[in-house]
């Protein structure tokens, strides 16, 4: 059964002088999935994939360090941090194994904790993923910019390189105003989808910039010939990546990928039902 919001546990765990704020949708007895949402530094609670997958499992989503309520006072974004935070989690509910589930920048997260923790994971689902590290990171950012370029409109655009400057200086506000725009392009084909304003608040320049310079200076993945899990991977037919997103398929060459009708970079919202039984299907077989 779907919790209601009473059934749901929020506390901080901590990692080192990091605070990780967490939410925790209970299943007595069940395997345990974390979540792992986009940005980097943008909250997103993903409660409607949260909801779905807490039928079966008991769900872990946190934001992540530096972001939303999440503390990072050292502003340590480098990959072993965000690799050691999935370990405290993990150590904090006494878990050796577990499934992932990543979204976009998620995605990207949940392949680089993937490929130095191995023997920790159950399955693998990445949710429209960014394609890779380092020099793809760039080819993607640039995919991602040709899409905002297009959805836009040209004052909007215009709007958007001008806060993407003062972002990369500093401002907050200025990438506050940046997502809420992306998010908008995002949702464009769909009128019944709203940004929500108050998701935006607790964006901060830092955990954006510091994440971006951290990848870019990651180590390129390596291909996995043969994971001893399960991995899906799934975009909307419409979403924000091209051609980068044929390097995650054949990262994981054994991979199952699926195309999502009536989507873009946000499926779960743009087709529930559709993604729903992409849920339904991959998370059967990988029990």
């Amino acid at each position: 059964m779907t919790p209601l919001m009473t059934d749901l546990d929020q506390f901080f765990i901590p990692n080192g002088r990091v605070r990780l704020h967490v939410t925790v949708y209970p299943q007595a007895d069940a395997e345990t999935i974390i979540l792992l949402h986009g940005g980097p530094g943008v909250p997103d609670p993903m409660s409607e994939v949260a909801f779905e997958l807490n039928k079966q499992y008991r769900v872990v989503t946190f934001e992540q360090r530096g972001t939303g309520l999440s503390t990072n006072p050292d502003e340590d974004y480098s990959m072993a941090a965000y690799i050691s935070d999935i370990d405290a989690i993990a150590e904090h509910f006494a878990i050796s194994t577990f499934h992932l589930f990543g979204h976009s920048w998620g995605g990207l997260y949940a392949q680089i904790y993937a490929e130095e923790r191995q023997e920790r994971i159950k399955s693998l689902f990445l949710c429209s993923p960014a394609s890779g590290t380092n020099t793809l990171w760039q080819q993607t950012e640039k995919e991602v910019m040709q899409f905002n370029k297009r959805a836009a409109g040209f004052w909007n655009w215009m709007g958007m390189g001008w806060n993407s400057l003062l972002g990369l200086l500093g401002s907050d506000r200025a990438y506050r105003k940046i997502f809420f725009q992306v998010l908008k392009n995002y949702h464009q084909g769909f009128p019944d989808l709203h940004v929500n304003r108050m998701q935006l608040e607790t964006v901060h320049a830092k955990p954006v910039n510091k994440t971006r310079a951290a990848i870019i200076a990651y180590k390129s993945l390596s291909t996995v010939q043969d994971p001893p899990f399960s991995v899906l991977i799934a975009y909307g037919a419409n979403d924000i990546y091209g051609e980068s997103k044929q390097e995650v398929q054949k990262r994981y060459p054994t991979s199952t990928l699926v195309e999502i009708n009536g989507a873009g970079h946000i499926p779960w919202l743009h087709n529930p039902m559709a993604f729903g039984q992409v849920l339904e299907r991959f998370y059967g077989r990988a029990k």
